[in-house]
């Protein structure tokens, strides 16, 4: 009987032994998952700074700073504000001369739908 018992103590420690080198190995898989997720997060940020660096430099070299873009938007406008002061300035007077006339010369008619009834 006590063989009987002893081998079955010793199937429970090979079990518990069996369990605790399972577990181990589940913890090393899992320390190495999150290690290799680490790693590709590591390498997913290297390569979008330099995709990144590699648009700026694209974006410099084919459209210029933004800084740039700013300072010609801005003199065009300036240069298309000035046009249309000097349009202003030059068609102002024969604009007001032509409304004074127009709003002075009165010639009374008839309307064409005006119906005279006797």
């Amino acid at each position: 009987m006590t063989s009987q018992s002893q081998g079955i103590q010793q199937l429970l420690a090979a079990e518990k032994r069996a369990a605790e080198k399972v577990s181990e190995a589940r913890k090393r898989k899992n320390r190495r998952l999150k290690q290799a997720k680490e790693e590709a997060q590591d390498e997913i940020q290297k390569y979008k700074a330099e995709r990144e660096t590699a648009f700026k430099e694209v974006e410099v070299k084919h459209l210029g700073s933004k800084d740039s873009i700013g300072t010609k938007i801005d003199m065009d406008t300036k240069v298309k504000i000035e046009a249309m002061n000097r349009s202003v300035a030059q068609n102002k007077e024969p604009v007001i001369t032509s409304l004074i006339d127009k709003v002075c010369d009165i010639c009374p008619a008839i309307h064409s739908n005006y119906r005279f009834e006797n």
